[in-house]
């Protein structure tokens, strides 16, 4: 009977002591140290593609308009985007386009101008036909393909 009514304060103070937080081992030092703190998360970098494949200028305008608005409202720093073009939006890449001077503006503000090479083989163009500030993807489709499974977000003006 004293066995067990020994075990029984032992248990409870044991209980006690795990409640309140304290432990045999806990030394002055160790409650004093300050705890480190967790690192800030970094804030989301938004990721967008915008696809264009459309022979239309106004859809280029369109393009670039929301690739800049995005940049205004995001910040240029926290947002990338890509402009990809295949088909008939090729157009818009190319150096003679309308929209020629707006597409290196947009490269040069760090939207990245991606031309489908798939499409410049079938037209029969040459890079030298191409806008200087762009950059190329094997495939148009593939690329917007890619950039979605990456968790892009997909925009088609």
């Amino acid at each position: 009977m004293i066995f067990k009514t020994l075990f029984q304060a032992a248990a409870l103070t044991l209980a006690a002591t795990m409640a309140l937080g304290v432990t045999a081992e806990t030394t002055p030092s160790q409650k004093t140290k300050p705890k480190t703190q967790v690192a800030a998360k970094a804030p989301i970098k938004h990721k967008v593609v915008f696809q264009v494949s459309d022979a239309e200028p106004a859809k280029w305008n369109l393009a670039l308009n929301n690739a800049k608005n995005v940049q205004q409202e995001l910040g240029a720093d926290k947002v990338e985007i890509e402009i990809v073009a295949y088909g008939p939006g090729i157009a818009m890449l190319k150096a003679d386009a309308l929209s020629a001077n707006r597409v290196s503006e947009a490269a040069q503000a760090g939207v990245k101008m991606v031309a489908c090479e798939n499409t410049i083989t079938v037209q029969k163009l040459t890079k030298a036909d191409m806008n200087k500030d762009i950059s190329y993807a094997p495939a148009g489709v593939v690329e917007l393909m890619q950039r979605q499974s990456e968790g892009w977000a997909y925009i088609r003006p």
